[in-house]
């Protein structure tokens, strides 16, 4: 047996629908800049097929960030810059993957607390 119901019900169970669904992206969509508040992402870019870069976005303001990155590149031995940033402010720059050197390095000298530092990339 096989019920068929009006088509203004089928409607007003997707106005429902809509109505009480939440968006997967909704706290993405927040903050504009481009990062939150209080928080440092630390993404990976590829450059080519084994070259990757790490950038490091949204250290406090009030931090040295040039000293910062200058014990980076002593201790992780890589290569690093500074880039000014119109929305992140100043992002460090990295070559290599040093995602889990930076964190464990940031946590280690009480520069941030781990649930601060969000990871991203491959």
């Amino acid at each position: 047996m096989v019920l068929i119901l009006p088509t203004y019900y089928y409607l007003s169970l997707l106005i429902l629908f809509q109505k009480y669904s939440t968006d997967a992206f909704e706290d993405a969509n927040d903050n504009k800049g481009g990062t939150q508040v209080g928080k440092v992402h630390v993404r990976v870019q590829q450059r080519t097929n084994r070259k990757c870069i790490t950038t490091v976005a949204g250290l406090a303001d009030d931090l040295d960030v040039k000293r910062i990155c200058k014990a980076f590149k002593k201790n992780f031995s890589c290569n690093g810059a500074l880039q000014k940033d119109e929305d992140d402010g100043e992002v460090i720059q990295l070559s290599g993957d040093q995602r889990t050197n930076i964190m464990e390095f940031l946590v280690d000298q009480e520069i941030c607390h781990k649930e601060e530092i969000v990871l991203h990339g491959f």
